[in-house]
């Protein structure tokens, strides 16, 4: 079995769980965000084969897993201490970037190269990073996270389709993707 048939069995057992669905829309309670990031990092885990990397920095070993609501954007946060580094590593690791629907049903997973992103993204953020966290700066003008987003359309532009799911059910997939991503 493919990483890719592993994720999607995963997502047809944990990610879209129709009877939850079902439920959260009967008590009138909020779908979208009913699926924790820890379970789009497992998802990222079960794709790429790599594990966690620990509680700072990327997600798994070589890679950020991100994941938005289809047309949203992609939230990266920069901490005080250890956003210098993480902003370096994210030039550095891969990125993989899951758009769901609001029931779920639909999901699309793109990778692009954190070296692809430097550019447009990581190398304009470190001066805002570094002003955001400036000790002479009035606290006022501190914030406490330093936040940054990539835009839906930019990955959906740029990133490498690995997987696309429509109705719950597995549309397409290229598990040569990921391969080449992790240098295999």
């Amino acid at each position: 079995m493919s990483n890719v048939d592993e994720a999607y069995r995963f997502y047809s057992r944990h990610i879209y769980d129709e009877e939850k669905i079902r439920l959260l829309e009967k008590y009138n309670l909020q779908i979208v965000g009913s699926v924790p990031p820890v379970l789009w990092e497992l998802f990222g885990a079960l794709l790429t084969g790599r594990s966690g990397a620990g509680a700072t920095g990327a997600d798994l070993i070589g890679w950020e897993v991100k994941s938005a609501r289809q047309g949203g954007s992609y939230e990266y946060q920069y901490h005080l201490n250890t956003g210098a580094e993480k902003l370096k590593e994210d030039r550095e690791v891969n990125h993989l970037f899951c758009a769901y629907s609001e029931t779920y049903k639909n999901v699309s997973v793109r990778v692009i190269k954190g070296l692809d992103l430097s550019a447009s993204f990581f190398d304009i953020w470190e001066p805002e990073y570094h002003l955001n966290y400036d000790s002479s700066a009035p606290s006022a003008q501190r914030r406490q996270r330093f936040r940054k987003n990539i835009p839906f359309g930019y990955v959906e532009t740029n990133g490498v389709l690995v997987l696309k799911i429509e109705e719950g059910l597995l549309a397409q997939k290229y598990d040569d993707v990921i391969v080449e991503m992790n240098g295999k």
